[in-house]
């Protein structure tokens, strides 16, 4: 296995961590895609776009800094 299969393999025994977006409380204010814009995004409307369905391992202090952020709670984060 090469070292960026290795980085990208899920880690045995443990589920990968998901995001949960709440697209309707989001209020675009764009928080998580300034800390995180490896992981959130904004459509045309500004509202959040995910960039993973499960997040991998090396974004997931990312993720959860961009969802801390939000100051609306839109954004869960489930391991």
């Amino acid at each position: 296995m090469t070292s960026t299969a290795a980085a990208q393999a899920p880690t045995k025994g443990r589920n990968p961590m998901r995001i949960a977006a709440d697209r309707d409380r989001c209020e675009g204010h764009g928080l998580c895609a300034d800390t995180a814009p490896e992981v959130y995004d904004l459509d045309d409307e500004a509202i959040v776009v995910l960039l993973h369905e499960e997040v991998p391992p090396e974004l997931e202090r990312k993720a959860e800094a961009g969802a801390r952020v939000c100051p609306v709670a839109a954004l869960r984060v489930e391991a």
